[in-house]
């Protein structure tokens, strides 16, 4: 029999329903029976469970509590238990909590549904939840009595095509885990796609071009990328081909001897080798005179160019992260952008939202913009987040930030109407007058209703942190919540969890 003389934790999910059903009444469920057999002693055991169920699993902890003192029931906001994704985003959150308050902790991997009782061979063996895992014979298999009801598992055998599947999706698992330090806000649909497509593309070493309005956030996105990848403790180089001539981008982009050009004093390192194992972002690449593709374009083969001025070439081994506001495909019809080079950029293409087109996240922009400058002390009223939402943003999230910044000095406390910049104001005051009257009605001025339940959120909460002095356990009470689940809408509105 499994044994052990320290004081342990369990987690599991609640079975008892069934468990009853099962075995028409007479078996108690996998919980129970596990709890009734084990040697190991447990201090505290956490049951989790589908919120429709929290009744049935409530009865479950009264009668474990006859095993275990301290037992705690926590419902999980999950429609559907056997949705691999929707369990993962769902326990993510809390591992790091689990790590803290859960010591010396054993998973049941014999209560749940199958996809739950996969995740957690996933999560344990990609390192993400330092856990033994245990499993319980089912009754029709135990003699009685029987030496080894319960056994822990393990996977130590190498080799089997199912084990190498299993490691290579904690591998994706693990990196889709961590949490990557942009500035990227992603609350709406339109963000949380291109997250999804972005984790994909980084995992591979294609090239990607990100396509996108000014502003948007194509560098932030790049950043990404990078940090997802595995050249990720590599060097990541920025330049804006448009802000060179050609002879200048050429010297920036492949370095040149000393007096390969007048004032080439010595020689210098272009930002292909000051890029090598890591990444270089190239920002507008549409504005590459011809000879400037060519060049890109042999390095992209061969992986080797020349410097201005040198008779020997250099070799390196660079991921090209492209991005432009132009429509490159059009280009090449017109003759004007090289066919060949495109496909080599296009490896992988990302377009990155107008803000007009993820107002979702222009809440959670605002709080962070106001934290970054330090004026988190500043309150929006309802009817200026109205016109921030209805407005077009041509400049994207890079004009929301300016508009920001102003507010950070002509402001004290509260951002009216009459504190907004002047586009602003110009498209308040153009708005049309709203009739009471169905058939008049301005759709455009209507929040979605994402929209409107995502800005009462954001106003509930800050405003009931501010009441408690930014204290989430109580936040969390007050609101009759989950303090993880506060922590999560928290995270996706924007707002600081710490």
């Amino acid at each position: 029999m499994f044994r052990t003389m320290m004081f342990r934790s369990l987690l599991t999910w609640g079975d008892r329903a069934a468990g009853w059903q099962k075995y028409g009444g007479k078996d108690p469920g996998p919980v129970l029976r596990f709890a009734a057999v084990t040697d190991a002693t447990y201090a505290r055991a956490v049951v989790l469970c589908p919120r429709r169920s929290r009744v049935a699993t409530k009865a479950l902890a009264r009668d474990l509590r006859a095993h275990i003192d301290d037992v705690e029931v926590v419902p999980i906001d999950i429609e559907d238990p056997s949705d691999h994704e929707a369990l993962f985003d769902a326990l993510s959150p809390r591992l790091a909590g689990w790590r803290d308050t859960l010591p010396d902790l054993d998973v049941l991997l014999s209560a749940g549904t199958p996809q739950a009782q996969t995740l957690w061979v996933v999560l344990v063996q990609a390192g993400l939840l330092d856990a033994r895992m245990l499993q319980v014979i089912p009754p029709q298999f135990v003699p009685v009595p029987h030496p080894h009801p319960v056994r822990e598992v393990r996977f130590d055998i190498e080799g089997f095509p199912e084990i190498r599947a299993l490691r290579d999706e904690v591998v994706q698992l693990r990196r889709l885990a961590q949490k990557v330090r942009t500035d990227m806000v992603s609350s709406s649909p339109a963000m949380a796609r291109l997250s999804r497509r972005l984790v994909r593309a980084a995992q591979s070493d294609v090239a990607v071009l990100v396509l996108g309005e000014t502003g948007a956030g194509k560098e932030r996105v790049a950043q990404a990328v990078h940090q997802h990848s595995a050249r990720r403790e590599g060097p990541f180089v920025v330049e804006n081909c448009g802000a060179f001539s050609e002879t200048a981008l050429q010297s920036e982009l492949f370095g040149h001897e000393a007096g390969a050009f007048t004032g080439a004093a010595g020689a210098r390192r272009g930002l292909f080798e000051q890029a090598d194992t890591g990444t270089l972002f190239l920002d507008e690449v549409g504005e590459l005179s011809p000879a400037s593709q060519v060049r890109l374009l042999r390095v992209l083969q061969t992986g080797r160019f020349r410097r201005m001025g040198a008779e020997t070439e250099t070799e390196v081994d660079v991921r090209i992260v492209a991005a432009t506001h132009r429509d490159l495909r059009a280009m090449v019809k017109a003759g004007t952008f090289r066919e060949d080079l495109y496909y080599r950029l296009c490896g992988a293409e990302l377009e990155v939202p107008a803000l007009r087109d993820r107002r979702e996240d222009i809440a959670p922009l605002v709080e962070r913009f106001l934290t970054d400058f330090g004026r988190r002390d500043l309150a929006v009223t309802r009817p200026a987040h109205r016109v921030l939402h209805q407005y077009h943003w041509p400049g994207n999230v890079r004009e929301l930030r300016a508009e920001v910044r102003r507010w950070t000095v002509f402001c004290d406390e509260v951002v009216d109407v009459s504190d907004l910049g002047p586009d602003l104001q110009l498209a308040a005051a153009a708005e049309p007058p709203r009739l009471p009257t169905e058939h008049m009605l301005d759709e455009a001025a209507v929040l979605t209703l994402d929209e409107a339940v995502s800005a009462t959120e954001h106003a509930v909460i800050v405003d009931v942190l501010a009441r408690t002095g930014h204290n989430l356990s109580q936040t969390a009470r007050l609101l009759d919540v989950d303090r993880n689940t506060l922590k999560r809408k928290m995270v996706r509105l924007g707002l600081r969890a710490g």
